[in-house]
């Protein structure tokens, strides 16, 4: 079954990151807002941005969360998190502040933004996953990302299934 993807990430901060990832190919994703896009979205407040992620998950079958140095907490990641789990769609994270930004730096670790939630008193730490690397080359990193995620996005899909 083909899967469709949407990407949930700090956009001034890893849209450069997140571009690499979107760029594999390996899963059709939901379209990229271009900078005037978003600019626009941001500007017709919050019912507009709610409106264009409600619109863009619509179909998803998983929700992944690119987590860089300031991702947890965001108020339309928290947002994109919660309707991703009400929604019964598979959710999980992958820690891309290793990851090359587009003047060739990484960035600091950033929190689990899934720490803040919690599913029957549960910390959704415990039960979605968020994948790190043992090593901080930025080809590697991407290469691994290549490599596990289509096994990461159905290991999401039932691991959200067992928790109906």
């Amino acid at each position: 079954m083909a899967r469709r993807a949407f990407f949930s990430f700090h956009y001034d901060a890893d849209n450069w990151r997140a571009a690499q990832i979107r760029n594999m190919r390996l899963i059709e994703g939901n379209r990229p807002a271009t900078d005037n896009d978003w600019e626009s979205i941001k500007r017709g407040g919050d019912r507009a941005i709610e409106k264009w992620i409600n619109d863009q998950m619509q179909g998803k079958s998983v929700v992944i969360v690119l987590i860089g140095s300031g991702t947890a907490g965001r108020k339309w990641i928290d947002y994109e998190i919660k309707k991703a789990w009400s929604d019964r769609k598979g959710l999980f994270g992958i820690y891309i502040h290793n990851l090359l930004n587009r003047n060739g730096f990484q960035s600091r670790k950033g929190k689990n933004p899934f720490g803040e939630f919690t599913f029957n008193n549960r910390p959704f730490s415990d039960i979605i996953n968020s994948y790190d690397f043992p090593y901080s080359d930025s080809k590697m990193i991407y290469a691994c990302i290549r490599s596990k995620m289509a096994d990461w996005i159905e290991e999401a899909i039932n691991i959200r299934a067992r928790y109906s």
